[in-house]
This record gives structure tokens, C-alpha cells and sequence, in this order.
């Protein structure tokens, strides 16, 4: 927009140049003339006038008419104002109203460019940023063609708005930029989780806030059941502070995949992490695809025989403890486990492999 608004400007600021020279009748009549040629050179290299360059000069030379037909430079002062307020109600309509003559502007501009709708939101802020920087814009220039001097009127009509609309865009290129900067840095430290398909094919990879942002990205994790004597299993509480289903009993090992990390190597990771489990012997049992409110993942579950815990991570576990197979059923559905582990409870249930050690 600034592009397109420099050469509708140039007669203006030739004028003011040509004044301070030769005087207000030839400063008019060079800038006119700049106009003149303005719009003959863009008619041969687009074939079409350019209809800000006309109005600029037919702006030009109806306020320096009236100046002489009334011997008062004013009306020539406040033209400025009024190229104001004809960008006022372009902005006007393209916020206020459905026509939007700058966004089909900036759509032939960018002819190719669809812009999600980040980009639409933050076109529209901009937008809101240039309408008020115009009005102050305008109210500055009538300021200064009725009560300052010359020079400080040739400043403000002609350069202060360039330095208004550049002093914004440096201060949103310095404020885009460190922003982008804190989150690389989040994203350095937060941790990346592979995507993966129905079939478990790694599709690429996501970071962890966003898998549970509800983008119901599909990314693998683990579970590990220990299967004790007397028909019994061992859950874990989950902490307090965790983000998904704090404070409920869950599988006894439970984590994601890192990115680059294999299905075992992401299970020895975890028992160990979480109960201090080491050599320890695996039987696959089970992989399904578990949907909640905030992620969708794909499950592979395992089984171990007799395992027993060394060490419960006081971060991630509040406590852990061996649970009759009767005593789990009796209190499934009272929001004492997590969903997903009574969903599994059942399907381990169903296909038998819940059986008590000897």
C-alpha cells in the first residue's frame, strides 16, 4: 500500500520543493507537470491511469486554482488532508463494510497468495493501526495548514505519515522477530512426538502442545501392564500436576514416543522413568487408536508377568500400589481410573490375557 501511495504523492512533494525555489506559481506548474507525466508513463507500462496519480493532480490543480481565485494558499494546504480522508474511507469500507476495496487490492497484488486466517486477522490489525494513524494524520496536517508555519506544514503533509507508517512496521518486524525467537527457543525445548497413521507409519512430527491442543494429531505411545500373584494389578496414581487426568489411578507404565525413539526403546525408557523397572521381558498384547477431548494416540500395550516396581517417580506418580481384579471392577465408572485405562482393562479382560500370576 505504501508502494502504491509514493507516486500519488510525488506532485506534492515536488511542489514543496519547487516553491521553496522558484515560488508558488512554478512550484505549481512543475507539479502539475510531474503529475502529467506520472500518468502519461504509467498508461504506456500498464495500459491503464492510474487512478491515485489522477486524483492526486486533479486534487492539485483544483486547490491551486481555488488559492489564486481566492488569494489563499489554504486550500492548497489542507489537499493533504483531503488524500487523508479519501484513504479514511477506503480503510472504512474494507473494516466496516463487505466491499473491502483494499483486501481486493492486496488479493490482486498477491495474486496466487491465500492467507489463512492468522494472516487475515493480522491484515485486519494493520488495517485498524493505518485508519487511526490516517486521522491523526489528517487532524495534524489541517493543525499545521491553519496555525504553524510553512516549513513545519511541508513536513508533516509531506514526510510525517512515511515516518508514522515505517516506524510501525520496524516496530512489528522488531516484535514479530523476538516473538519467533521465544518460541524457537520453547520449541528447542519442548519435545517433538512423532505423527504417525492408523498403521502406525511415521508421517513426520508435531510438538507435544500441539498433539494436545485437540488437533487430534495421531502420535504412538506406550502402556505396560504388571500382572501380580492372587490375580492382581499394579496401577499408578498420576500426579497432581499433570496435565491429562490428574489424580486418577492409571496403567502401571504410560508415556510417548519421542521422535527417532522405537516402540522399545520408548517402553525401557518409560518403566524405568516411572517405577524403576529394568530387565525386564515385554509380551505384546494389544494396539488401538484412544481418542480423548485433547489428543488422539495410537496404543501399543504390553504385559509383564510378575514384574515389581524398585522406584515410583514422585513427579509423575503420586503413589502406586497392587490392585485385586475384583477390586478394579467394582469401582470402574466412578471416576476413580482414568478412561482410558478402564477402556483397556476391558479389552484385556475380553481377549484373556488377564490371568493371575503363580
Amino acid at each position: 500500500m505504501i508502494r502504491k501511495l509514493i507516486p500519488g504523492l510525488i506532485p506534492l512533494l515536488v511542489f514543496i520543493l519547487a516553491d521553496e525555489l522558484w515560488g508558488m506559481k512554478v512550484g505549481l506548474a512543475v507539479a502539475v507537470s510531474i503529475g502529467l507525466i506520472e500518468l502519461l508513463f504509467t498508461f504506456i507500462r500498464e495500459k491503464k491511469l492510474d487512478r491515485f496519480v489522477l486524483l492526486d493532480t486533479l486534487l492539485l490543480l483544483l486547490l491551486s486554482a481555488l488559492s489564486y481565485l481566492f488569494e489563499n494558499e489554504i486550500f492548497f494546504k489542507v489537499k493533504p488532508a483531503m488524500i487523508d480522508l479519501v484513504l479514511a474511507a477506503l480503510i472504512s469500507l474494507s473494516l466496516f463494510t463487505k466491499i473491502d476495496p483494499l483486501g481486493s487490492m492486496s488479493q490482486r497484488l498477491l495474486s496466487g497468495v491465500q492467507m489463512n486466517g492468522f494472516q487475515k486477522d493480522l491484515f485486519r490489525r494493520n488495517l485498524w493501526v493505518m485508519f487511526w494513524m490516517v486521522l491523526i494524520h489528517t487532524l495534524l496536517v489541517l493543525w499545521a495548514a491553519f496555525f504553524l508555519s510553512k516549513e513545519i506544514w511541508a513536513f508533516i503533509s509531506s514526510f510525517l505519515l512515511f515516518i508514522m507508517m515505517g516506524s510501525y512496521i520496524g516496530f512489528e518486524f522488531i516484535r514479530q522477530r523476538l516473538k519467533r525467537k521465544k518460541i524457537s527457543s520453547y520449541q528447542d525445548a519442548e519435545e517433538w512426538l512423532p505423527m504417525v497413521d492408523e498403521e502406525g507409519r511415521i508421517l513426520g512430527k508435531a510438538l507435544r502442545s500441539y498433539c494436545h491442543s485437540g488437533s487430534k494429531t495421531l502420535h504412538p505411545v506406550v502402556h505396560l501392564h504388571l500382572l501380580g500373584q492372587n490375580s492382581t494389578l499394579f496401577l499408578q496414581k498420576r500426579a497432581l500436576s499433570k496435565l491429562v487426568q490428574p489424580g486418577k489411578w492409571d496403567t502401571a507404565v504410560g508415556g510417548h514416543l519421542a521422535y527417532g525413539e522405537t516402540i522399545e526403546e520408548s517402553l525401557k525408557r518409560e518403566a524405568f522413568e516411572e517405577i524403576g523397572l529394568q530387565d525386564f521381558e515385554a509380551i505384546p498384547a494389544l494396539k488401538y487408536r484412544w481418542e480423548s477431548s485433547i489428543e488422539a494416540e495410537l496404543v501399543y500395550c504390553f504385559l509383564v508377568y510378575g514384574g515389581i516396581p524398585n522406584a515410583i517417580s514422585s513427579e509423575e506418580i503420586s503413589e502406586g500400589k497392587f490392585w485385586k481384579f475384583k477390586e478394579i471392577e467394582h469401582n470402574l465408572g466412578k471416576g476413580i481410573f482414568t478412561p482410558n485405562f478402564e477402556h483397556e482393562f476391558h479389552l484385556l479382560k475380553m481377549s484373556g490375557l488377564l490371568k493371575a500370576v503363580k
